[in-house]
């Protein structure tokens, strides 16, 4: 069994936070080929190393609707058509949509009321869309470029166990 809770998270600088991360979900991938598993295993090293957060997980893509996927955190909606909220914005461009306040996103989905920002990330191998990383928190302007950044590389890990 891996180690996944690092104790002082919330003491760590960004960037070092994030390394930790990359380094421990590649020492639980490295010999998985399983997508499901390794993105369900992901999902909870989010969950709880990341501070201030209360939902992350995955929606796959299936012809034009994002479906859940592995995740931590209340139940959530089960389908996102590509386009709509924020999940769907980011499949939809293929771009990172980070939102300090999905009280002001135009076609927000609240499947949680308690979520106040959000950051979602495309996931792509080479050219194909396989789906997103949603993750959300309680606190108003939660995410960033940091983020963006580091999240992009446990992506990186995960797409190369795909």
């Amino acid at each position: 069994m891996h180690e996944t809770s690092i104790t002082d998270a919330h003491t760590l600088a960004p960037t070092e936070l994030y390394a930790i991360l990359a380094h421990q979900l590649r020492a639980i991938t490295q010999d998985e080929p399983d997508w499901i598993a390794n993105t369900a295993n992901c999902a909870a090293l989010l969950y709880h190393n990341l501070p201030q957060i209360n939902w992350a997980g995955f929606y796959f893509l299936q012809g034009n609707e994002l479906v859940l996927g592995p995740f931590q955190g209340r139940p959530a909606c089960v389908r996102i058509p590509v386009g709509k909220s924020v999940c769907g914005t980011a499949a939809q461009t293929l771009a990172v949509q980070i939102v300090p306040n999905v009280h002001q996103f135009p076609g927000h989905i609240a499947c949680d009321s308690a979520s106040n920002s959000e950051i979602v990330l495309p996931i792509c191998s080479g050219q194909k869309l396989l789906g997103v990383l949603d993750i959300d928190s309680p606190q108003f302007d939660r995410f960033n470029q940091q983020d963006a950044v580091g999240l992009q590389s446990l992506i990186d890990v995960l797409v190369g166990t795909y």
